[in-house]
């Protein structure tokens, strides 16, 4: 990992990680540990910092990653140049993986929402109506098995991109598009989870299987390759 300040645009390694203000410090470290599991170099960015880069510095990036946590938060520590000049960015070539909070801070919400999705706002998963706030759910995808995902509050995605997966409802839990020159990957699930996560819940198949799964996003949403849909 680098150190937490914007980089001159030569020295930046392919990730950057968001990891400021609303972002849960465990779901940060459970991507870390994906990406240094993978070798991938990365940039660890605060919300200041973060406030701070500028058109170029974004860009001289491949993959943002945006974790979850709470994306009113998230939006609220960020300015509104600076959700302009992440939306510029993805349209110029930086590709964009969220997952949960990050997934619908890419959309068009109130409070800095990045509006990658040309005016789409998400909901959340209809276990929330339900009273149910943490689950395992069988996530369902194109010519692969179907495997558990650790869901906590997440969204779904309706009305933009092509879906990659779904919920046992039949609702989009991933999905991805191109944003003009710039790839995005939103998941509405954790399959970065650890074990650790786990407890309470009714989980069938080993996390690990979930974890080699988020390896395949990231690589996919590094190299703006699109997966079956």
């Amino acid at each position: 990992m680098t150190a937490c300040a914007p980089p001159e645009v030569h020295d930046a390694p392919p990730v950057l990680l968001f990891s400021g203000t609303g972002t849960s410090p465990n779901d940060v470290t459970a991507v870390t540990t994906i990406l240094e599991d993978r070798r991938l170099k990365y940039s660890s960015v605060s919300s200041s910092d973060l406030n701070r880069m500028n058109g170029p510095q974004l860009r001289a990036y491949r993959l943002m990653i945006v974790p979850g946590g709470n994306y009113i938060t998230m939006g609220e520590g960020l300015t509104a140049t600076t959700a302009t000049n992440i939306r510029n960015a993805v349209q110029g070539g930086l590709n964009y993986l969220g997952i949960c909070a990050g997934g619908l801070l890419a959309g068009n919400g109130a409070h800095n929402g990045l509006n990658l999705t040309e005016g789409v706002r998400f909901g959340f998963y209809a276990l929330v109506n339900s009273g149910v706030h943490k689950a395992a759910v069988r996530i369902t995808g194109v010519g692969t098995p179907s495997i558990e995902h650790y869901w906590e509050d997440g969204p779904e995605y309706t009305g933009w991109g092509s879906v990659v997966a779904k919920y046992p409802d039949g609702t989009p839990a991933i999905v991805e598009g191109r944003v003009r020159k710039g790839w995005v990957l939103l998941v509405g699930t954790h399959p970065e989870a650890p074990e650790s996560w786990l407890r309470g819940t009714a989980f069938t198949t080993p996390p690990s299987a979930a974890n080699a799964y988020t390896g395949t996003l990231i690589d996919a949403a590094l190299n703006g390759a699109s997966l079956p849909h």
